[in-house]
């Protein structure tokens, strides 16, 4: 059997894919796996087993953010099992040092205090300018999503996300239909790092969304769920 597996970002869960799975389910098999507070290779046996439990042999991966850093452990363990890729809002590259060390100390943070700041402290930079400023009810949605975190899983995934391996020199050799996508107004991984990893694909094409940042699923959900049907059409 053949399907889509969604993989949620970080700090989030898979909630963020509501509207996805809602519009999918019924017409083709579909997962959205929860995976906070879990490392890589942890969340990668989940996602795999959880494929096994459906029945569900192959699949488009599709990863936004740390869901991206997922499909590479994915495919370090199981390319078989991919039949494309889509890559939103994500990055090959490892954390830079001074990355981890923000990492770690926004761990330590949310320890002592607990994930209540966190909204204020990351939607700036996981919201696009037009989404802050005209669209109160995404930035509402996405807070919401990110106090439904408990801070040790929080602390989990920080973690797993501060050392995980750079995965650069895995893209020339992922040979499967890939699409990536990226918000217009996408500060953390902006559309040039976008363009270097569709570049490195042997099979990629690339897509910017306007009017979105680093969810861009949740703030042009029009516009990414039209590419990814795109998408979809050709390789299922």
């Amino acid at each position: 059997m053949r399907g889509v597996v969604f993989l949620h970002a970080f700090p989030y869960n898979p909630r963020m894919w509501e509207e996805e799975m809602g519009y999918f389910r019924g017409r083709l098999p579909v997962l959205a796996p929860h995976y906070l507070g879990l490392s890589l290779s942890q969340a990668a046996d989940k996602v795999l087993g959880e494929m096994d439990e459906a029945g569900l042999e192959e699949a488009v991966f599709v990863g936004l953010s740390m869901g991206g850093y997922l499909i590479f452990e994915l495919w370090r363990r199981a390319p078989e099992r991919f039949l494309g890729l889509v890559l939103a809002d994500t990055r090959a590259g490892a954390d830079t040092e001074e990355g981890r060390k923000n990492r770690y100390a926004l761990r330590e943070r949310v320890l002592a205090e607990g994930v209540g700041f966190l909204p204020e402290a990351l939607l700036p930079n996981h919201l696009g300018k037009t989404t802050q400023e005209e669209k109160p009810e995404v930035v509402a949605r996405a807070k919401a999503l990110i106090l439904e975190a408990s801070p040790e899983a929080v602390a989990g995934s920080l973690l797993a996300l501060a050392e995980r391996p750079d995965s650069t020199p895995l893209l020339p050799g992922m040979r499967r239909p890939a699409l990536v996508l990226v918000g217009e107004e996408d500060t953390l991984t902006p559309p040039e790092e976008a363009k270097r990893m569709a570049k490195a694909l042997p099979d990629a094409r690339l897509l910017i969304l306007p009017e979105a940042g680093h969810l861009a699923n949740l703030e042009n959900p029009k516009a990414f769920r039209t590419a990814l049907l795109g998408f979809l059409a050709e390789v299922l």
